[in-house]
């Protein structure tokens, strides 16, 4: 079953769905400034675009362009800065 989700007025959508590898999201931001939170640890893929995040415990940004990832432990807030529509690939452990 696919799942539809919805965040910041609209301003990221991604579908959820379950491989053999467990649970996913593949989404797209639009341009923007976010804030998440974890329930569980993600990997976050760009595919297209690029984000600026500011990882947690850390007060610096890094860029990840496409192609590139990065990893959330559950339970930690994340915040993300994109510049244009971006989209990425989320995986759920």
């Amino acid at each position: 079953m696919i799942s539809t989700n919805e965040y910041f007025d609209g301003n990221v959508k991604s579908l959820g769905y379950t491989s053999g590898e467990g649970n996913s999201t593949i989404g797209v931001m639009e341009a923007g400034d976010y804030e998440f939170a974890t329930s569980t640890h993600e990997t976050m893929l760009v595919i297209e675009g690029e984000m600026k995040v500011k990882l947690p415990n850390s007060n610096d940004w890094r860029i990840f362009n496409a192609g590139e990832q990065y990893q959330i432990d559950a339970n930690q807030k994340f915040n993300v800065s994109v510049s244009k529509q971006t989209s990425y690939l989320c995986k759920y452990k």
